[in-house]
């Protein structure tokens, strides 16, 4: 019932330390941000089916699918991305179908099949970083 207080200040310092990232990130880190979270979401989903923790298992999937949809999704530019966008689209709607099939049937290859689908462009995202940065000293070299 009562959370000790060692536990609510680690917690409270943990939230902020995230608010920071968050605050002082460009878009390409909110992007990998995004990703970090929803791999983690992920491992949280799969740990709560193997302890059979219900609630645990919805609290995940459903933090999951809302990275996804509220994050990933709400942030692909289809006018500006084209056909990669359309893909990533795709496979986002992919991941949130499976992820409702997994939570109904608790079956954990489900999640590791979208952690699959996830994990290379995670890692693809961040392999991609030097030229993002690149690219954009150059726009402001130009434009200032």
């Amino acid at each position: 019932m009562f959370t000790p207080v060692n536990m609510r200040s680690a917690n409270a310092y943990r939230a902020v330390g995230v608010e920071t990232m968050v605050a002082g990130a460009d878009p390409h880190q909110l992007v990998a941000l995004l990703y970090e979270a929803l791999l983690q979401a992920l491992k949280s989903t799969k740990h709560a089916m193997q302890m059979h923790d219900i609630p645990a298992k919805g609290k995940a999937i459903g933090r999951a699918v809302r990275l996804i949809e509220e994050g990933l999704k709400a942030g692909l530019n289809d006018a500006q991305g084209g056909d990669l966008a359309f893909q990533l689209r795709s496979v986002y709607d992919y991941c949130i179908i499976r992820l409702s099939e997994a939570n109904l049937r608790s079956d954990e290859k489900m999640v590791d099949e979208v952690i699959g689908l996830l994990q290379p462009l995670a890692q693809a995202w961040t392999q991609i970083r030097p030229e993002v940065m690149t690219m954009t000293r150059h726009a402001s070299s130009i434009g200032g």
